[in-house]
């Protein structure tokens, strides 16, 4: 089990700011992949993954008790 934090705008469109799924195992492409199943209004396109605290790449094997954080692109001024 992985626990699957949302984040600015992607928390509005989930509707949640955190979830866990059954995702140890897979790659952080697949998580992407599921969340888009999950939520198909979501636009993940720009979307940056962070595991455990750090920027993951789409290989980067997910293991139970992760942390998963969906980053979407943020401007700022």
């Amino acid at each position: 089990m992985i626990t699957i934090f949302y984040f600015a705008g992607l928390r509005e469109a989930a509707g949640k700011a955190q979830e866990q799924a059954e995702l140890a195992g897979h790659t952080v492409s697949e998580l992407l992949e599921w969340v888009g199943h999950q939520y198909p209004h979501l636009s993940l396109d720009a979307v940056r993954v962070a595991v455990n605290e750090e920027y993951a790449l789409a290989e980067d094997i997910l293991q139970a008790g992760d942390t998963a954080a969906l980053i979407p692109p943020v401007s700022g001024g």
